[in-house]
C-alpha cells in the first residue's frame, strides 16, 4: 500500500515502529521491557543511559532507537513504556510519521 507516495508498514514487514519522536528523548524504558531484545540503536543503550536524560537531545542529536523486525514478537510491551509516545504498531503509525516506517526498515 502506498500513501501519498510514501511506503506504509505493510510493505516493509515492520511489526512495531519507533517514530522520530524518540529523537532527543531516548528514555530506553522500552529496552527494559522487551522480552526479545529487539530494540537497538546506533548508540549502545549503556552509552545513552550514561548521558543525563535532560542532556540527551543536545548530546545525542538525531539519535533514536529502532525495532528489529526480524526479532520483534509483536507483543506490544514497549509501546506503553515510551514517555514520548513514539512507538506504534506498523498499521497505526500516525500520518505525520509515516516516513519513519521506511527509516526504521532502512536501519536494518
Amino acid at each position: 500500500m502506498v500513501v501519498s507516495g510514501t511506503m506504509r508498514a505493510e510493505d516493509t514487514g515492520m511489526s512495531y515502529v519507533i517514530t522520530r519522536k524518540c529523537v532527543g528523548c531516548l528514555d530506553s524504558a522500552c529496552v527494559d521491557v522487551c522480552p526479545c531484545d529487539c530494540i537497538v540503536g546506533p548508540v549502545a543503550v549503556d552509552q545513552i543511559r550514561a548521558v543525563p536524560a535532560e542532556e540527551r537531545g543536545q548530546r545525542l542529536p538525531g539519535i533514536q532507537m529502532f525495532i528489529d523486525p526480524d526479532r520483534c514478537i509483536d507483543c506490544g510491551a514497549c509501546a506503553p513504556e515510551c514517555p514520548a509516545e513514539a512507538i506504534h504498531p506498523e498499521r497505526d503509525v500516525p500520518a505525520e510519521h509515516v516516513d519513519d516506517i521506511a527509516r526504521n526498515a532502512a536501519f536494518f
